[in-house]
C-alpha cells in the first residue's frame, strides 16, 4: 500500500524537503535542517503541514452528555468557541488516543486526532455514541496547518487583515482569507504562541504560499516538531502514551475533572509507573527503548522519548520508571556500548516559550 499525500505533498517535494513515511503518510522530516528549523521557530514563525491529522464533526441531540461518556474531556464546562486537551479511553484507563475537541454551539462540536489513530478512533466513537448523534468525517477534505513561534501572531493579523490579539489560549474563531473560511485555533505542539488553522484541503497550498510571503516564516518537518514538543514537555502517542498506560501516569490526572461516568474514568487514575522527564548532560542522546537503571542496580524502566534539546544544550527524554523510583532523583541510561547519568527535572524542559502569552 502506497503512503498517503497530503495536499502540501507535492509542494513539499519540489521544495527538495527530506520525505518518509509517518502513520501511513508520506511527510517531510526536514527542509534545511531539524536545528535551524527548530531555532526558526523558536525565534521567529514556523508553519508545519499537519494535514494528515483526523477530523470528526460531531452533533446533534443530546450530544455533550453522550460524548461526555464517550471521551475524558470535561464538555459541561466547555464554552462554545473554546476547545480542550483530553484522552479516548480503553475500559481499563489505558490511552487509546489523545486529541483536542472544539466546542461550536450547543450540541455542536469537531474532534482532531492523530493521524495514526484516526481509523480506530473514528470507529469507537460510533460504537459508543447512539444513533442520534451523528459523527461525520471531514478529514479528507479538511486542510490544517500550524503557525507556530513568537512572530506568529504577527503574522497572522498581516495575511488575514484581522486582529487575533484577543483570541485567548485554547480558543478558536471562524474567520475567512480571501472568501476562503477558515478556522483560527490558538493552541500548538511547540510550546510557542501559535495557532492551528483549518480550511479546505483544496486552499491549502494557496494559503501556505501566502504564510510563505512573510520574510519571517519558514517551512517546519517532522523532524523539528519533535524536538520542539518534547522541549515544551509534551507527550507523543505511541511513544509516551499508549493503551497500557492512564493519563494519570503520565502526569495529566489532575486535568481530569469531568464528572460524567466515561469509559475507562477508574483506571484513568491508576498509577503503576510515571512518565519521568529526565536531563542527560552532553550531546549522546537516549533513544526509544533504552533502559533506565538506578545507578549500579537494577533496571526500573525505559526511554520513551529522547533527543537533543537544541534550545538547551543537553539531551532530555522521557522514561516509563516504576511508580516505587518515582521518589528518586537520579538515574543511568543504558545506551548502546555506555551509561548515560540522568537527573529527574519538572516539565517544560525549555521554560521560556511564548504559548500562553497573554496578548489583549
Amino acid at each position: 500500500m502506497s503512503d498517503l499525500r497530503t495536499p502540501l505533498t507535492s509542494w513539499h517535494e519540489a521544495q527538495g524537503a527530506k520525505m518518509a513515511p509517518f502513520a501511513g503518510w508520506l511527510m517531510p522530516i526536514q527542509y534545511e535542517g531539524i536545528l535551524a528549523e527548530h531555532l526558526h521557530t523558536r525565534n521567529h514563525a514556523g508553519i508545519f503541514d499537519i494535514c494528515h491529522m483526523g477530523e470528526f464533526r460531531i452533533e446533534g441531540p443530546g450530544a455533550t452528555e453522550a460524548l461526555s461518556l464517550a471521551v475524558s474531556h470535561n464538555l459541561e464546562t466547555l464554552a462554545p468557541g473554546k476547545c480542550r486537551y483530553g484522552f479516548l479511553l480503553n475500559e481499563k484507563g489505558g490511552v487509546l488516543d489523545d486529541g483536542i475537541i472544539y466546542r461550536f454551539g450547543p450540541e455542536s462540536f469537531m474532534a482532531v486526532v492523530n493521524a495514526a489513530c484516526a481509523e480506530n478512533d473514528l470507529a469507537t466513537l460510533r460504537a459508543r455514541l447512539p444513533e442520534s448523534v451523528k459523527i461525520t468525517d471531514i478529514s479528507s477534505e479538511t486542510g490544517k496547518v500550524d503557525l507556530q513561534g513568537p512572530e506568529s501572531l504577527d503574522v497572522l493579523e498581516k495575511l488575514m487583515g484581522q486582529n487575533f490579539h484577543d483570541l485567548g489560549y485554547f480558543s478558536f474563531r471562524e474567520s475567512q482569507w480571501q472568501g476562503v473560511p477558515v478556522l483560527v485555533s490558538r493552541t500548538g505542539y511547540t510550546g510557542e504562541l501559535g495557532y492551528e488553522l483549518y480550511l479546505p484541503a483544496s486552499k491549502t497550498e494557496d494559503f501556505w504560499k501566502a504564510l510563505l510571503t512573510d520574510e519571517r516564516v519558514k517551512p517546519v518537518g517532522l523532524g523539528a516538531r519533535d524536538t520542539l514538543r518534547l522541549e515544551a514537555g509534551l507527550p507523543l502517542y505511541g511513544h509516551d502514551l499508549d493503551e497500557d498506560h492512564s493519563p494519570a501516569e503520565a502526569g495529566m490526572g489532575r486535568m481530569m475533572t469531568s464528572q460524567a461516568d466515561y469509559v475507562g474514568k477508574k483506571g484513568a487514575q491508576v498509577i503503576r509507573e510515571v512518565l519521568m522527564p529526565l536531563k542527560i548532560e552532553g550531546r549522546r542522546s537516549a533513544r526509544h527503548g533504552d533502559v533506565v537503571a538506578l545507578p549500579g542496580g537494577d533496571a526500573v524502566g525505559r526511554v520513551t522519548s529522547g533527543s537533543i534539546a537544541p534550545s538547551l544544550g543537553y539531551v532530555i527524554a522521557f522514561a516509563w520508571v516504576d511508580a516505587a523510583h518515582a521518589d528518586k532523583e537520579n538515574f543511568v541510561v543504558r545506551a548502546a556500548r555506555t551509561e548515560l547519568p540522568a537527573a529527574k527535572v519538572d516539565v517544560p524542559f525549555y521554560k521560556e516559550g511564548t504559548a500562553r502569552k497573554k496578548l489583549a
